[in-house]
């Protein structure tokens, strides 16, 4: 299994968004960027209208939960960053990973 790195950095998550294709599920928002370096990199973010400091670190934490459950089956040198939707905040981790899965292999990120 491939260590998957965390961005952390402003500009890692702005080439993602500038340049990144994108996924829209029912619960999340799939943003990612195929590259050539064979790293693995993943962030998520919970934008600050979706509500207060504690929901948005609860919906920080359902996505890296439901990411860590995919994420021994992504191919290599994929970026992604994950986006709650308004709906994901009320849901569950194993129904957020289930739809991460349907909508990743739908566009052949990770492998069955």
């Amino acid at each position: 299994m491939l260590k998957v790195s965390r961005l952390r950095k402003g500009r890692e998550f702005d080439e993602i968004f500038r340049t990144g294709a994108r996924i829209n599920g029912e619960l999340v928002r799939i943003l990612y960027l195929r590259g050539n370096d064979g790293e693995i990199a993943f962030g998520c973010t919970v934008g600050k209208k979706q509500g207060k400091a504690h929901v948005r670190t609860r919906g920080r934490r359902i996505l890296r939960e439901a990411f860590r459950g995919v994420s021994g089956r992504i191919s290599q040198g994929v970026k992604v960053v994950l986006m709650l939707q308004d709906k994901g905040l009320a849901s569950k981790s194993t129904e957020i990973q289930r739809e991460l899965e349907r909508l990743l292999s739908r566009r052949k990120i990770i492998t069955q």
